[in-house]
């Protein structure tokens, strides 16, 4: 079998998890893909006669490709993100899950808070985060990648984990428990009950919702949303799209901690809402 052939192999073994790599550094599943169509490329081009462990190769070539698409997008941002929180293209699944290949994607949990908060960190601390903590590639590995020493690699890992931790807890696993807090929220905004909807917010310093009343004076407006809204997971989680007349306006993302309702990312730009796959919601 020549090397061509193998590296193929591998590479075919390796997808679920460098895409599940890419789309955690990049946000975007179509990104991803074309990550991975370049860093194979690149792979085929490469003398291979030295690699060892074709796995943790891959994730380094695919890494690296990811590191200089972050860059690229940094240095054509005008503005500096601040305040403005872009939210990462969602992965929407049926609300019973059961897509094996989202379930490859995301893994254990990659809620659309995370994502956000990923969103927030620079390209070094991105990688470095992604690769170490989620992936458990070494910080030797790392430092290559970034042209910095493991200690640099383990500091920004470490910046990364902490912002992690104080914006986008883990959230409940009992996908039920996600959904009653969920539920309950949609209904006290379609009741305007304001009381029941500060009830079921945390107040935590987050981001996207800035306190439980600043949400829920936004009550009507969600009540608009609870008419047309139909569940679904988002990322894993529970979420909600907004359909009127056969069409998706909107996506919602809840985080749900010990019950309460700690984050809400919404998606509304059409464009981007227009390109989601559903496919697997006709299912």
């Amino acid at each position: 079998m020549g090397v061509t052939a193998s590296l193929t192999e591998d590479f075919e073994a390796q997808r679920p998890r460098l895409r599940a790599v890419a789309y955690r550094m990049l946000g975007s599943v179509s990104e991803a893909d074309d990550a991975l169509q370049e860093a194979w490329l690149r792979a085929d081009r490469a003398d291979t006669s030295d690699v060892r462990n074709p796995a943790g190769w891959l994730t380094t070539v695919v890494a690296r490709v990811c590191l200089n698409l972050l860059r690229t997008r940094e240095r054509r941002r005008e503005q500096p993100l601040d305040d403005t929180v872009h939210v990462p293209d969602p992965v929407i699944s049926h609300p019973d899950g059961g897509d094996p290949e989202h379930e490859a994607l995301l893994g254990d949990s990659v809620g659309l808070a995370l994502m956000v908060v990923l969103e927030r960190l620079t390209p070094a601390e991105r990688l470095a985060f992604v690769l170490h903590d989620m992936f458990a590639v070494s910080f030797d590995e790392i430092a290559a990648l970034i042209e910095r020493s493991p200690a640099a690699a383990r500091q920004l890992a470490s910046r990364a984990r902490r912002r992690v931790q104080d914006h986008a807890p883990a959230p409940d696993p009992d996908l039920q428990k996600q959904r009653v807090a969920v539920d309950a929220f949609f209904a006290a905004a379609r009741d305007g009950d304001l009381d029941a909807l500060v009830a079921v917010l945390a107040a935590l310093p987050i981001p996207v919702l800035h306190g439980p009343r600043d949400v829920a004076a936004q009550a009507a407006t969600i009540a608009e949303f609870a008419r047309f809204g139909r569940p679904v997971l988002v990322n894993g989680t529970a979420g909600a799209l907004a359909i009127a007349d056969g069409k998706v306006f909107s996506v919602m993302a809840f985080s749900v901690v010990h019950g309460k309702i700690v984050s809400i990312d919404v998606l509304l730009d059409p464009d981007r809402v227009a390109e989601l796959d559903l496919a697997v919601l006709d299912a």
